[in-house]
């Protein structure tokens, strides 16, 4: 069995953008974890690893990255910053036993930065802080540590002094030690010397010596007594008495260094080992009745207990369905049934994986303290506790508060609500906080949250992340545009002003791609009359049109384009040049190829009593549904269905209505099929007016 000793299970929160994400990056770097730190600026960070979060350079979901450092394990959560995602904070600090609360070294601390604070005290975290971005311009470690001290009403332990600020940042002096870390300008971590402290801080280093002495024996009787009539502790006494006084959120330790340079990252690793607790050193979870009171019993952290976990994350990526779960007693081996106290059923464990942020080694077992995600676990739900069958307990649960507030919601533009649904739907999952429902009447999407800002803050999720813009009202159904016919034709774009001008003629074929082929292009060129150098511009310029259709400007699906001649001229061509005529090309030959308009259709799966299957069945019909299967049960019959998306607003109303309030549905997107022609016609006319309206 792991030493539970050895063990660090640790989150890493702070405002966004004050790098939290590049300090864990630095993290996996140093132990070994990555051996290519990837930049949140560029994309690459290894726990950025949703689409979203690689292009914006914030993290959204937490997280969960193992890793080893002098003989420790960490389970470190990377959390977001983002107000808008507070929820995964406060879940991630439920399940940890220490935490590194990043301060930017210029922005201090700031609005998230006091919530997150605020969450850990609530949960009791032990905490390091490391201010960071000392090399920004601006940057003042003195300010930061007495906005901990007024803004957060907390105690810096201050451990790490900077050597030089903004661009002459080169290092750190520890305080503890007397030593001076001075990094070269490669930027590599390891590049690192030792030196004696600059002459210029030494009364400095000295003086916060002194005052982290004086609070570090504070923690022991015996030491105090000792220190106050002039013997000076060693440093692994005061080292002792340090991690004693943060375990208790007596102090905080504090340090400073820059991420993305490589500079103090080892000392805060140092730190972690040093100070944060160990998961059998925090107060055990307490275990509740059924009316949610305390019983007494505690869940003890040791491998020898009875299983007891809990789920604290329900999440589906591109590995499947997984639920992340913090182990707090006793062993799980692959293949072992495991009891949800919440539903009573039990569930075997076919596959448990420790992850590596967006990658996962698999396990054939785990103990207490370990943080892991269970693949493929059915009715679970964020704050369910998972036990032994022959123990059945329950851990205090993570309790959310009921929406008090709602708005109707459309998607703005032509593609939205293809978008819209995913993008709830992945929302709704990540924050219990957070519900969408349809409402009865209008079939508009309502959203239920906590307050106004709750809600104007999932609007703009929504519109930054997902890229929905909405209003409020009837919902825009996400139509698509495509061909049907082959189409051999030829464009020439020549524009001459004066000087230099502009000439691009291309010979191509346009013809319908596989279905789900989206934009495919090739060049079959022989010789020279379109130059290799200029095929990128035309393939440029026909993909970019993909994005509005010549029916209602809608996006354009599965089309595939061959260059096969041209001409160029060899004063006036250009890559513009090209990938204009490529524009032009498009417009020209699109209505040419039979453009036609596609609907949304959606898998529509209907419950209804017996007695009200055939009003449902012919409802969808009038819907212009396709009925696909039918399924008796004990109670009713499952109806399930194929139904264009414009169809189906107001239907939960009208399922009701049929079933004297007994129906229920259930819909998710399948495909895009052809509108019939009268559909197609009335919804681009209501596009051409709408856009006249917008013009007036």
């Amino acid at each position: 069995m792991a030493d539970l000793s050895k063990y660090r299970n640790i989150g890493i929160f702070a405002h966004v953008d004050a790098g939290k994400t590049t300090t864990t990056e630095r993290i996996l770097k140093l132990t070994g974890q990555i051996h290519k730190t990837g930049e949140v600026h560029d994309g690459e960070s290894t726990t950025d690893f949703m689409e979203q979060e690689a292009e914006r350079g914030i993290t959204i979901q937490s997280a969960a990255v193992s890793c080893f450092w002098k003989g420790h394990r960490f389970n470190v959560i990377d959390t977001p910053g983002h107000v808008d995602f507070t929820v995964e904070v406060y879940r991630s600090l439920k399940v940890l036993d220490g935490g590194i609360g990043v301060f930017c070294g210029s922005g201090g601390v700031e609005p998230q930065s006091e919530t997150n604070w605020r969450y850990a005290n609530d949960s009791e975290v032990s905490r390091l802080i490391f201010v960071n971005k000392l090399d920004r311009m601006g940057a003042d470690f003195y300010r930061v540590v007495e906005q901990v001290k007024n803004v957060l009403g907390a105690r810096p332990l201050v451990m790490t002094l900077p050597i030089g600020i903004e661009d002459n940042f080169v290092g750190v002096v520890d305080v503890l030690t007397r030593q001076a870390y001075v990094w070269d300008e490669t930027g590599l971590p390891e590049n690192y010397s030792i030196q004696d402290i600059p002459a210029d801080m030494v009364d400095d280093v000295e003086a916060y010596r002194e005052e982290m002495v004086e609070t570090a024996v504070e923690q022991d009787d015996d030491l105090m007594e000792a220190y106050m009539e002039g013997e000076e502790p060693s440093i692994e006494d005061i080292k002792r008495c340090i991690r004693k006084g943060t375990r208790d959120l007596a102090f905080f330790p504090t340090f400073c260094g820059s991420a993305f340079k490589n500079k103090g990252m080892q000392l805060v690793l140092d730190a972690v080992v040093d100070y944060l607790p160990a998961p059998t050193e925090v107060d055990p979870q307490p275990l509740m009745d059924e009316e949610g009171n305390e019983t007494g019993r505690h869940a003890i952290v040791s491998a020898d207990e009875t299983f007891k976990a809990l789920a604290f994350k329900i999440m589906d990526d591109r590995f499947g369905a997984l639920t992340f779960v913090r182990i707090y007693s006793g062993k799980l081996n692959k293949g072992d049934t495991i009891l949800n106290s919440f539903t009573g059923k039990t569930e075997r464990v076919g596959r448990m994986v420790e992850m590596q942020a967006n990658d996962r080694n698999e396990l054939t077992s785990a103990q207490a303290g370990d943080i892991i995600a269970i693949v493929g676990m059915k009715n679970v739900q964020t704050g369910h506790t998972l036990c032994d069958p022959k123990d059945e307990v329950t851990l205090e649960p993570m309790v959310f508060p009921a929406p008090v507030i709602s708005i109707a919601v459309q998607p703005k533009d032509k593609g939205g609500s293809e978008k819209m649904g995913i993008a709830i739907g992945k929302m709704v999952a990540e924050d219990p906080t957070f519900q969408v429902e349809t409402d009865e009447d209008s079939g508009e999407t309502i959203l239920k949250g906590m307050g106004e800002l709750h809600l104007d803050i999932k609007v703009d999720i929504l519109k930054r992340t997902y890229g929905v813009d909405l209003i409020v009202g009837k919902p825009q159904v996400a139509y698509r545009e495509t061909i049907t016919q082959a189409v051999e034709d030829s464009y020439t774009h020549k524009k001459q002003s004066g000087g230099s001008g502009q000439f691009g003629k291309i010979d191509y074929r346009i013809k319908p791609g596989e279905v789900n082929s989206g934009f495919t292009f090739k060049s079959t060129v022989v010789g020279g009359n379109v130059p290799k150098e200029f095929w990128p511009a035309v393939e440029k310029g026909f993909k970019s049109m993909m994005d509005e259709g010549v029916l209602a400007g809608f996006p354009v699906l599965d089309v595939e384009v061959e260059l096969f001649d041209g001409g160029f001229h060899a004063v006036d061509s250009s890559a513009i040049a090209f990938e204009i005529a490529a524009k032009g090309a498009f417009r020209q030959s699109m209505p040419k190829a039979g453009a036609q308009l596609l609907e949304p259709i959606m898998k529509v799966d209907v419950f209804t009593p017996d007695d009200h299957v055939g009003d449902v069945i012919g409802d969808l019909n009038r819907r212009r549904g396709m009925i696909k299967d039918q399924e008796a049960g004990v109670t009713g019959v499952r109806v399930k269905a194929d139904v264009p998306l414009s169809e189906m607003f107001g239907y939960i109303g009208t399922l009701r209505t049929m079933t004297s309030g007994r129906g229920q549905f259930s819909m998710e997107f399948s495909h895009y099929s052809p509108c019939p022609a009268n559909v197609s016609e009335q919804v681009i006319a209501e596009v051409k007016a709408r856009k006249e309206a917008e013009k007036k």
